[in-house]
């Protein structure tokens, strides 16, 4: 059984990309692993001010929901991130998070898998490549984790127009194959 952690970076409620989460964090369940469903929706996130306080201490100076959110991902086997591509790139509320992740680059971690889930109102296939390549970022940070998969929803726009889609039976899919 692995521990997984699926982060839905969206803030609109019932959002494509949240869909997908929910469908990748139920595969997973069934799969019988231990799974937490973390949405940014609702959450306080301050930008971080580049401060690197976090380096010395090991912490953040803001008190916000981003601790929390870290100490699961640190002990994590597996982090989902789930997130609308908004002008060809990740949303803004990821970035900021993996930002004030910063925090996590000094201690250990369990994580290793990393999984991708996408969304965006256009569909080709270049759409998702710099979200891909943000996370990236923030995965060569951490030499034991790689990004073992990435899928794109393509050609969706308004709230939950993802339903019947054959992505959420993927996503769910991948969850499972974890």
């Amino acid at each position: 059984m692995k521990k997984v952690v699926v982060i839905s970076t969206s803030l609109r409620p019932g959002s494509n990309s949240h869909s997908l989460a929910e469908q990748f964090a139920q595969g997973a369940k069934a799969a019988g692993h231990e799974v937490k469903l973390i949405e940014l929706r609702g959450k306080e996130i301050k930008f971080c001010i580049g401060c690197l306080s976090c380096q010395k201490t090991g912490k953040c100076v803001f008190n916000d929901d981003v601790p929390a959110i870290m100490e699961s991902v640190l002990n994590a086997d597996v982090v989902c991130w789930a997130t609308p591509i908004y002008y060809y790139e990740m949303s803004g509320q990821m970035k900021t998070l993996i930002d004030r992740m910063n925090a996590m680059y000094p201690k250990d971690y369990h994580f290793r898998d990393i999984y991708l889930l996408t969304t965006a109102a256009e569909g080709e296939a270049h759409v998702p490549e710099r979200a891909q390549s943000g996370l990236q970022g923030w995965i060569d940070c951490y030499e034991r984790a790689a990004l073992k998969a990435h899928l794109f929803c393509g050609g969706v726009g308004a709230p939950r127009e993802i339903e019947g889609n054959t992505k959420l039976q993927e996503a769910f899919e991948l969850g499972k194959s974890i």
